[in-house]
């Protein structure tokens, strides 16, 4: 994610608001809460998938400075400037060996041509999903939230996201235990904006909307 970079806000944003507003009584009360406030994309895939290697098992904060330390080696964030830096400087800026190897992967992998980012507004989310997983450090939670924050996809519900299940469980169960199963229930209304109404579950735990 680059300082400046331009933000880019989904079409279908205002069309998924009242969608989720007729079809489901918590939407109807979260929505409203939060005005205009709505997804927004920066930033090229590779560094946003870069970012999410370097910010896991950390904090934001920690995750932050990591990053800022990291961005500054290289002339550009690139996958070919990637893979020219020495792993010396790349533990200075803080990264474990375990993350400069799955850095150095995700690089080798877009520099090689081994995933086709070209080709993602074409593919079918899943099949998506599948390239991204083939990469080290990289799960399919970390492959929905690029699904949601990058590409932008309207329908990706990330049923292994605590926030998304704790939500779920603070505003349809009166903070019950909620299973998969449950999940996918009371997901079932927000279809085809499983992605819109996600980020509000996650707004209604932290107003502060995440950015990646």
């Amino acid at each position: 994610m680059t300082d400046g970079a331009q933000l880019v806000t989904p079409e279908y944003w205002d069309e998924a608001r009242k969608y989720l507003t007729r079809r489901d009584r918590v939407m109807k009360r979260l929505i409203p809460q939060f005005g205009t406030a709505c997804l927004q994309s920066r930033g090229d895939a590779f560094t946003t998938l870069a970012r999410s290697i370097v910010g896991q098992q950390i904090s934001v904060k920690a995750a932050q400075s990591v990053w800022d330390r990291l961005a500054a080696l290289p002339r550009r964030m690139t996958p070919a400037n990637v893979l020219k830096l020495k792993v010396d400087d790349m533990r200075a800026a803080g990264l474990s060996a375990r993350k400069i190897e799955y850095l150095v992967d995700l690089a080798l992998h877009f520099d090689s041509g081994a995933v086709h980012a070209d080709a993602w507004l074409e593919m079918a989310d899943e099949d998506i999903i599948s390239e991204l997983v083939g990469i080290r450090g990289i799960g399919r939670w970390t492959a929905e939230m690029f699904l949601i924050f990058h590409l932008m996809r309207p329908n990706v519900l990330p049923l292994d996201d605590v926030g998304l299940i704790t939500g779920i469980s603070k505003n349809y169960f009166s903070g019950d235990p909620v299973s998969r199963s449950d999940a996918r229930e009371v997901a079932a209304a927000w279809n085809p904006y499983c992605s819109v109404a996600t980020w509000y579950i996650w707004r209604s735990l932290d107003p502060l909307p995440v950015a990646y």
